[in-house]
């Protein structure tokens, strides 16, 4: 789901325009990315600057790897304090709200084909981004949390938590990496990610438009990629991936003789 445009932000007393519309203001402001009460809104601006009405220029892509890495680096480092979340007492982290917040960024970066194939090949990324979907997967099903699946609609006026989109991000991010990148592709099988995100399925209000990251996510792991094709559908057969799971996020398998096969079906993807 596409992030609303932020309002102007203010940084150590001073107010910074949102978008970003200045590559000079946008270097300077990366300095401020060391005090960690600037780091919300910033990311929040350059966020806004990625998803503006026009594509960064080819003099702002430069500026924008030197940030993918930045981004990229922090949120491997520290990418485990959204955890703190699971705690009452937590529950308006600032360091787990600019995990969030890198997150979302990095997901927009991943979305832009300019910034794309920097992050595919950036070292450890799509592991940790793996390790925390388990993480925060195992820990909202274990024990009632802002991390736990919530089947319930929301009423209207219901303030929405920090978290809420959090595993969908991951899920959203996790198949951008693996888009037309076979070594991502199987690094996600020899991690059991496959299983874990088909295991992510399901009706989470908390987690908007999850069905159609799985369906983005499996789509883009499977696509040119037999040994995961035959993966999905051995886990099919095993009854270790249930068959209405598989047609909830557009496939079904098909047995030829005595070869299985995972196919797209035309129906779509259900909510």
């Amino acid at each position: 789901m596409a992030a609303p445009r932020p309002p102007p932000g203010r940084l150590s007393g001073v107010m910074v325009p949102a978008p970003i519309q200045d590559l000079e203001a946008l270097r300077a402001l990366t300095a401020l990315f060391k005090e960690q009460r600037n780091r919300v809104t910033l990311l929040d601006l350059m966020i806004a600057k990625i998803m503006g009405d026009e594509p960064l220029s080819k003099d702002e892509i430069p500026v924008f790897l030197s940030h993918a890495e930045l981004i990229a680096s922090t949120f491997v480092d520290q990418c485990k304090t959204v955890l703190k979340l699971t705690s009452e007492q937590h529950a308006e982290d600032e360091e787990a709200l600019t995990t969030i917040r890198l997150l979302d960024v990095l997901c927009e970066m991943a979305a832009n084909t300019d910034l794309l194939g920097y992050l595919q090949v950036f070292p450890g990324l799509l592991e940790r981004v793996i390790e925390l979907l388990r993480v925060i997967h195992v820990a909202g099903s274990d024990t009632i949390n802002i991390f736990s699946t919530c089947a319930c609609m929301k009423a209207e006026g219901d303030i929405s938590n920090m978290a809420e989109g959090f595993k969908s991000h991951l899920i959203r991010l996790i198949g951008n990496l693996c888009y037309k990148n076979k070594d991502n592709q199987d690094k996600v099988n020899e991690l059991d990610g496959i299983a874990l995100i088909l295991d992510s399925c399901s009706i989470d209000d908390k987690n908007p438009f999850l069905t159609q990251w799985v369906v983005l996510a499996i789509r883009n792991l499977t696509e040119d990629n037999s040994q995961n094709q035959d993966l999905i559908a051995k886990m099919e057969e095993q009854g270790l991936a249930d068959a209405s799971l598989l047609k909830k996020v557009g496939f079904e398998v098909e047995k030829r003789g005595d070869k299985l096969i995972l196919k797209s079906t035309s129906d779509t993807p259900q909510l």
